[in-house]
């Protein structure tokens, strides 16, 4: 008996798959190919048209500062607002950078998903200026789970602790909506931290100015309407007339217009998620029990906040009486964070250790922003006219 006779459909078979794997394998190829080609023009077609449509910058300051001129903008709570940490920790809010970025032109933001498990997601968030090819890349970390004061309905739950009065939090799964929430919170943040280095300082500056004159005359204006605006505001987080009372340490209807400016930036740290209202009360505590105890007990902790970085700008050089602001844990300063930015050769490698190493209270110094941004304008500098 012959070959054929064996196996009369063997040999068709054979071919037939073959000729299947073949059209797969093409398939694929021509797939990939044009997803590449699209994604290489789409990369080439926003730098052609940057370069074609250059940003004006004093129309981009024209059109920035007209908008924080607006009422509704500046007393917008992602717009300006205020962290409890130390005498507070002001900064510029993800609504200020969306509209400069807007304004600024030729920005491209990005957010793109690079891992995921069962516990948690890694984003990658860019922010690419491309007129000069200046990108900031931050990689963030998004955990499944959320903290709850009660376990899961069937009663598990991950782990728990005790928080600062002495109740049980439970760390449970987040469901779809919350882990929606978090990651959309999480990646906002690094898209204004990243934003904010694109931005020029002094139009950052400018605008914060601007943004608290409309905030403390629409204060002074109608004290009471705004008064009633911000209880109900923080009405809306769950957080009583009588909280903030106990907050400010006298009745709401004694608020001056500064603190109600103060307020409103606080209730915007709130709502974005910044801080909590249990934060914000421990830090207060922590305030009261420095300011009544013996001075010397605090001598060694780092101040923060305005106060610290007032005091630091104005005292001269020398000692002990030469305050400078600090990380949380009492490490590194401004000035040993301006003083490791003169080490650097590679703009790259000054970014990355910025970003790992600073912490955003010192980020957010105007001294070490200007000191960041005139040393990387001198790397780049210097690397152009090496290439030359």
């Amino acid at each position: 008996m012959n070959d054929d006779a064996k196996n009369p459909f063997g040999s068709t078979a054979v071919a037939e798959r073959n000729v299947a794997s073949t059209q797969v394998t093409r398939s694929g190829e021509t797939a990939s190919s044009a997803i590449a080609a699209q994604a290489k023009a789409m990369v080439e077609s926003r730098y052609v048209m940057a370069l074609k449509n250059p940003r004006n910058m004093d129309q981009v300051r024209q059109d920035l500062l007209k908008e924080c001129r607006r009422p509704s903008f500046a007393n917008n709570k992602s717009a300006w607002y205020v962290k409890p940490i130390g005498k507070g920790v002001e900064g510029l809010g993800i609504r200020f950078v969306e509209v400069a970025l807007r304004c600024m032109r030729n920005v491209l933001c990005e957010s793109i998903m690079v891992y995921a498990d069962e516990e948690r997601e890694i984003h990658r968030v860019i922010v690419t200026d491309l007129e000069n090819n200046n990108t900031w890349p931050m990689d963030v970390a998004v955990s499944k789970t959320v903290e709850r004061s009660k376990p899961s309905d069937d009663g598990s739950y991950i782990s728990a602790r005790k928080n600062s009065y002495g109740k049980m939090v439970y760390t449970v799964p987040a469901n779809d909506d919350d882990l929606l929430n978090k990651r959309l919170a999480l990646i906002s943040k690094a898209m204004r931290t990243a934003g904010l280095r694109i931005i020029p300082g002094d139009l950052q500056d400018e605008a914060e100015e601007i943004i608290k004159a409309i905030r403390l005359d629409e204060a002074a204006k109608d004290p009471d309407a705004e008064r009633k605006k911000i209880a109900d505001a923080f009405a809306s987080l769950n957080v009583k007339a009588v909280d903030l009372e106990a907050y400010l340490g006298h009745p709401l209807d004694g608020c001056t217009p500064a603190e109600l400016v103060d307020l409103r930036g606080l209730y915007g740290a709130l709502k974005d998620g910044e801080a909590t209202w249990q934060t914000v009360m421990e830090n207060k505590r922590s305030l009261e029990d420095q300011s009544a105890g013996d001075p010397s007990k605090f001598a060694g902790k780092p101040k923060t906040g305005a106060e610290a970085l007032k005091e630091a700008a104005t005292k001269k050089t020398g000692g002990a009486s030469n305050a400078e602001t600090k990380s949380e844990d009492g490490g590194l300063t401004v000035i040993d964070c301006i003083a490791k930015l003169a080490s650097f050769s590679d703009p790259e490698k000054m970014a990355e250790w910025t970003d790992g190493n600073v912490p955003m209270p010192i980020r957010q110094d105007d001294r070490f922003v200007k000191a960041f941004k005139s040393r990387m304008d001198e790397l780049k500098d210097a690397s152009g006219k090496a290439k030359k």
